[in-house]
């Protein structure tokens, strides 16, 4: 039976209320997210059996967004209390032309001061069939790296298929250390995921005649990247997220699969945005449900891409969707007519 193990950090959101602007705002409603917290909320709504594994003050803010874990499912018994505080990151919601903006107040989080001595995979990987983790993770501290490098390794030791969504953060480090450290990472990866960026900014690989800020996208030019990519790391799967953003409201959205050296392309969606937080890590959960089932390449990617095409309807950064909703948009039901 399947089991994924999502490993990495674990943060308070604060958000005005609706789309007021920070300054107009007198208060913050608040959430709990991570990247990899994120994937596993949402693979418990498909029913795949998921743990989560942090590491997290013990106090009652810890309590209170470990209870939003347990409320979707997510299994939490692995989490390690240490240190002194949860991250915090504010978030603006962009509407139109106005893009969303997003600050960070993270450093000396619980999880950015752990030491690989935090965590005992062993016992973490004993029924898990999965692992997945981020390229957020590694960034968060100087000891970061060592202990996501042993967490990848010792989990192809257990046999784990391994996935990573490189996630490339500028604002926590350069891009010469991300590369560095996650092509360490890769070694162990057997699944890749990635946007328009990740793969030009981490790793030098660019794709020909394309500019995300334009909204240019060269498909060809990606399934380029995803090769070079399976050639280089030698990753078995590259899943890439291709969005072509009219504004901060309105986007495009498809997907790619590269597999045993075949491109697979999704149907492009026409999104109206809610909540773009959490659309990558919906698009992993998705592709992950699909290498679970043993779905073809096709249905993996096309189940993937409906799936996260959803998740932009939704408020927070949970992909609360089940497969059925996720089935019936992927087999071509546009309409979003009332369920009756």
């Amino acid at each position: 039976m399947a089991k994924v193990i999502g490993f990495g950090d674990f943060m308070v959101r604060l958000s005005p209320p609706g789309y007021l602007r920070f300054i107009q705002s007198p208060s913050f409603d608040v959430n709990y997210t991570g990247a990899e917290a994120n994937v596993c909320v949402s693979l418990s709504q498909m029913g795949i059996d998921t743990d989560f594994v942090t590491k997290l003050p013990d106090n009652a803010v810890s309590e209170a967004g470990i209870a939003m874990l347990r409320k979707y499912n997510v299994g939490t018994g692995h989490i390690q209390f240490g240190g002194d505080r949860m991250g915090v990151f504010y978030l603006e919601k962009g509407a139109s032309q106005r893009p969303s903006r997003i600050v960070y107040d993270r450093k000396y989080s619980a999880i950015a001061e752990a030491r690989k001595e935090d965590f005992d995979w062993d016992m973490v990987f004993k029924s898990a069939s999965n692992l997945h983790v981020t390229g957020i993770t590694p960034a968060l501290g100087d000891n970061m790296p060592e202990v996501c490098i042993d967490a990848v390794k010792k989990a192809k030791e257990h046999g784990l298929f391994v996935s990573c969504d490189l996630n490339y953060r500028n604002n926590m480090w350069s891009k010469e250390k991300a590369k560095e450290v996650m092509e360490q990472i890769l070694e162990y990866v057997d699944l890749l995921i990635a946007n328009e960026e990740d793969c030009e900014k981490v790793l030098g690989i660019h794709a020909a005649d394309t500019d995300v800020v334009s909204g240019k996208l060269n498909r060809e030019g990606y399934v380029d990247v995803a090769n070079q990519l399976c050639e280089k790391y030698g990753v078995k799967q590259v899943g890439i997220t291709l969005r072509k953003s009219i504004s901060a409201s309105d986007n495009e959205w498809a997907a790619l699969l590269y597999e045993g050296g075949q491109a697979y392309f999704s149907r492009t969606y026409p999104v109206h945005i809610v909540d773009r937080v959490g659309g990558g890590d919906s698009f992993a959960a998705g592709l992950l449900y699909g290498v679970i089932n043993d779905f073809s390449p096709q249905k993996k990617i096309e189940y993937a891409a409906a799936a996260s095409c959803l998740k932009h309807s939704i408020e927070l950064d949970f992909n609360l969707s089940k497969v059925k909703e996720i089935e019936l948009l992927m087999n071509g039901d546009l309409s979003g007519r009332v369920q009756r």
